[in-house]
């Protein structure tokens, strides 16, 4: 049974029973009003679950739009690099993101599991590379903006390494759950013979 009903017939046992029993009231005007209490309350839980429901789809939108704005970003910083090496990681971070957006699209639920990567990993690699970027069309070659270049590539290959161990740990359970599903089936497929029969066949 739904919480929603649960608090509504709560909510007409205590307006039924508040007139009858300690006011006094006929039986059948306390049903009447236990009943239209129980019908109120009914339609006040069922309106805020489907507002929560409607919010909840909205944050999710919102999210997943915002999501694709910093990949439209990432695409458009990554033709103005010069550097082979870091544009090849680039492309790479950019294409697992992708990845990560479209299983959230699909498996809403997991979408928990990337709340830092959405609000900070991802917008963070923008900035840097967006600051990379802005030194390389300097063409400065002094210590420091070397050691700034060189330490930003280092970084966008573990960045590359971090995005796909977070697509990764978005299927974990999925991958997990089936190994078990595939242990089964074999186990079902030895005890009934048909690994064998199908072994001795090859053989």
């Amino acid at each position: 049974m739904k919480k929603g009903y649960i608090f509504s017939a709560i909510l007409g046992t205590a307006f039924f029973a508040v007139p009858y029993l300690a006011l006094g009231v006929a039986a059948l005007p306390s049903a009447a009003i236990g009943a239209a209490a129980f019908v109120s309350g009914s339609l006040i839980f069922k309106d805020n679950k489907k507002d929560l429901i409607y919010s909840n789809d909205e944050n999710m939108e919102e999210l997943l739009a915002n999501a694709n704005s910093q990949v439209r970003q990432l695409e458009a910083i990554i033709p103005k690099l010069e550097d082979n090496d870091l544009v090849s990681d680039a492309r790479e971070v950019c294409s697992t993101t992708k990845k990560i957006i479209r299983t959230i699209e699909k498996k809403k639920d997991k979408v928990g599991q990337v709340n830092n990567f959405l609000n900070y990993y991802l917008p963070v690699t923008i900035k840097i590379l967006t600051r990379y970027d802005e030194i390389e069309n300097q063409k400065l070659t002094t210590p420091n903006s070397t050691k700034f270049m060189n330490s930003v590539k280092d970084m966008v290959s573990k960045i590359k390494n971090a995005f796909e161990q977070q697509l990764d740990n978005l299927y974990q359970s999925d991958m997990i759950d089936t190994d078990a599903e595939i242990k089964v089936f074999e186990s079902m497929l030895k005890s009934d013979g048909f690994i064998e029969e199908m072994d001795f066949k090859n053989k």
